[in-house]
């Protein structure tokens, strides 16, 4: 029942120094390390028993090795790469939701991580409860959500289902509203892991075009996506990682080009 446990957060880190004013975030030979028990453990009495006479051993598993990654300001970065490649704890040390094992980061400005479908909703609570919830959670007060709410609920587009309870919306329609309530601001720094890919076709081109918004406003998106067309379109550049390696880091066209090679030798 044990998965894995989380990085201790780094004491005494330096702080950065000669990070560019246009910079958006830096991050520099930053890994992330997980301990996993070499052997299943059934139950929390086991594993409590094994813990106590030392006989629990942990084997290493690395998920991001000394990636060095700079954004600008405005910038949308694509991140590709194969399932298990370290995309999403990547956005988690972005978000400040996991602390890296090593290296150093340096985040400007707030950021808005959409890591999850649903993330910060409560399937008890109704759509408008949820967004209220939501904004909250974001840093909004309750009247910068009153502000935002019609707008919200128009881009989110579920009709009526938004004075129902959460859990009886298609996973859809909580994309459409997630979205809807992280958007609704202009950010400073926006996070998206596949956020996008239960939408139907006429929402994902209504997302891209709120993400070229932001673009436009000065807001930097990161983007995580399988979806290469989507990459290429949206991002002016895409970073590839392999087994937490950021392998290439590039224009959006040519890491696109890489990463379907990569898929083609593996079928």
């Amino acid at each position: 029942m044990v998965g894995h446990s989380l990085p201790d957060k780094p004491k005494n880190l330096p702080t950065m120094s000669k990070v560019k004013d246009d910079t958006a975030f830096f991050l520099k030979d930053v890994s992330v390390s997980y301990q996993l028990p070499n052997e299943r453990i059934h139950t929390f009495k086991e594993y409590a028993i094994r813990l106590v006479q030392g006989k629990i051993k942990y084997n290493s598993f690395l998920a991001l090795d000394k990636i060095n990654l700079a954004v600008k300001e405005g910038e949308i970065l694509g991140i590709l790469g194969r399932n298990g490649a370290g995309k999403s704890t990547l956005l988690k040390v972005l978000a400040r939701v996991l602390y890296p094992t090593e290296g150093q980061v340096w985040v400007k400005g707030q950021v808005y991580p959409l890591l999850q479908l649903g993330a910060g909703f409560h399937p008890e609570l109704t759509g408008i409860e949820n967004v209220y919830l939501n904004g909250t959670l974001l840093g909004h007060s309750k009247q910068e959500v009153e502000e935002k709410l019609p707008e919200i609920i128009d881009f989110a587009e579920i009709g009526d289902f938004i004075y129902s309870p959460l859990r009886t919306f298609s996973s859809g329609m909580t994309a459409r509203l997630g979205f809807a309530v992280a958007t609704a601001w202009t950010p400073d720094i926006l996070i998206l892991d596949e956020t996008l890919s239960v939408g139907d076709a006429a929402f994902v081109e209504k997302c891209a075009n709120r993400m070229k918004e932001f673009r436009e406003s000065g807001a930097t998106v990161l983007l995580v996506s399988h979806d290469v067309d989507m990459v290429e379109d949206l991002c002016q550049r895409a970073a590839l990682l392999e087994h937490g390696k950021l392998i290439a880091l590039g224009h959006a066209g040519e890491v696109s080009k890489q990463y379907r090679k990569m898929l083609f030798q593996d079928n």
